[in-house]
């Protein structure tokens, strides 16, 4: 076994991940973070673009057609200086993606994921591993960059406080506390949600089985984070973009709290300036209201804003 240091992992980069998709998936992945059948643009019309956030799914779906095995997909990382983690105590903690070029309806094949550890951090509570996946097409074109980071529960390496970083998302705004938001957008997942973004490629058993969902303390089972990702876009999208697909180039949140299959969620948008390139810059929290909770916190995005949604 390698010797631990966390600094050696940062700046690693792991084998890269072919992927594939096709249009039926993609229109899968609209309903599977919450699109209606009035959303014409995301689920078929002459105005249809593939929703901008789908690449997140990539990382577990790969390049299969069909049901994966799990647990394969989740094997550590074979970067240097890392103790070895618990796949059981491991927490999706934050998730980011920068849209380069809108997504052709069907990949082809040659396509990849080329991913490298961009920052490592560890407190009293564990560690932290942040990685950097850039998704290319078969020339080594970029159409977007993911970030996401990993809360590893209890992991050790020194017991001493560390962080070291070399790329990440950009940092967003603090939300306005001396008024309301600007946009408040209401949706409802359905009992069948987690069975129906699973089809997506993320098969893990919390999604599906309630005895994993009580076993880990959630009381069964639980929506899967991207899932409420998905539909915190779309609710972005909706209230600033006018719901065109290639009107969003960046979203990213901290998840907060968990979503279960047919709770109500409210998104509260604030306009905070301008964004890169033409964008709108806002930032947002969406919370459950079954259960009160701030279920996608620090989110922000940038927005190619439409006519209608001008303040």
């Amino acid at each position: 076994m390698s010797q631990v240091d966390l600094g050696k992992a940062v700046g690693f980069q792991d084998e890269d991940v072919p992927v594939a998709w096709n249009k039926r998936d993609l229109l899968l992945y609209a309903l599977g973070i919450g699109a209606k059948k009035d959303d014409h643009s995301l689920v078929n019309d002459k105005s249809w673009a593939p929703f901008p956030t789908y690449p997140v799914v990539l990382g577990l779906k790969g390049a299969d057609q069909d049901v994966n095995d799990f647990k394969s997909r989740i094997g550590g990382s074979k970067a240097p200086g890392l103790p070895k983690f618990d796949p059981n105590r491991v927490v999706h903690a934050t998730q980011s993606i920068q849209i380069l070029k809108p997504l052709p309806a069907v990949s082809g094949p040659g396509w990849k994921l080329k991913r490298r550890i961009v920052a490592v951090s560890e407190n009293s509570s564990g560690i932290v591993l942040e990685s950097e996946n850039t998704l290319v097409d078969p020339k080594g074109t970029p159409y977007a960059i993911l970030y996401g980071s990993s809360f590893n529960l209890g992991a050790k390496a020194t017991g001493q406080k560390f962080t070291k970083r070399i790329a990440g998302a950009p940092p967003g705004k603090p939300i306005p506390t001396d008024r309301k938001p600007d946009w408040v957008v209401k949706d409802q997942t359905t009992p069948e949600q987690a069975v129906l973004y699973r089809l997506s490629g993320d098969y893990n058993g919390l999604h599906i089985d309630p005895s994993i969902g009580k076993a880990a303390g959630f009381g069964g089972v639980i929506l899967h984070g991207l899932s409420t990702f998905g539909f915190g876009a779309r609710a972005v999208l909706s209230a600033v973009g006018g719901n065109d697909p290639n009107a969003l180039k960046y979203f990213g949140v901290r998840f907060t709290s968990p979503v279960r299959p047919g709770d109500a969620l409210e998104t509260s948008i604030w306009e905070v300036g301008p964004g890169p390139q033409g964008t709108t810059e806002v930032v947002f929290v969406t919370k459950n209201l079954n259960t009160g909770k701030i279920v996608l916190g620090n989110g922000v995005a940038y927005v190619k804003k439409s006519e209608q949604s001008k303040l």
